[in-house]
């Protein structure tokens, strides 16, 4: 397994992946709730992630609305289904936990899907902060609420440039 640390305007970061994908971005924020450490036995290896942290950097300066990035995400069943529904929100748009559970085919899932969100393994690739309350209010960020107000502002204010 591999590693690269690295530094954008919103915080340094983290990539960890093989040649199977990507299975981790983390976000080295201080309103970080996970536990995430870098194993002994990773390889730090900044060349091989390089066109990685270029596609996350250029989407950063709000240059790239979509990844080219093979992903090897961990999980359950459920939460990569939920991941690769999360996929389906086009950039600077959202959708609320109802709406995914109601894609996955169980209405009724929306606590399981917010479990699955907070579990995502690879933010702003698999754009989990695009998920709000169903009254529209940002609710939980596994890396701080100020961080998806973050995130969400970018992408609205690169697509009302676009429509002007």
């Amino acid at each position: 397994m591999y590693f690269a640390k690295f530094e954008t305007w919103l915080c340094d970061m983290v990539f960890v992946g093989d040649e199977h994908g990507i299975r981790h971005l983390h976000l080295c924020i201080g309103d970080d709730k996970r536990n995430f450490s870098i194993a002994e036995d990773w390889i730090e290896n900044y060349g091989f992630f390089r066109d990685e942290i270029l596609q996350v950097k250029e989407y950063l300066e709000g240059e790239r609305e979509s990844f080219d990035i093979k992903l090897n995400p961990q999980g359950t069943e459920f939460q990569k289904k939920v991941w690769r529904k999360l996929c389906q929100i086009p950039y600077g748009k959202t959708a609320n936990y109802k709406d995914i559970a109601v894609s996955t085919g169980n209405r009724n899932a929306c606590r399981a899907v917010g479990m699955a969100n907070s579990k995502n393994p690879i933010p702003l690739i698999i754009p989990c902060h695009r998920v709000i309350g169903s009254d529209g209010k940002l609710t939980g960020y596994a890396f701080g609420v100020g961080t998806k107000q973050k995130l969400i502002s970018l992408e609205k204010e690169k697509c009302d440039e676009s429509s002007r």
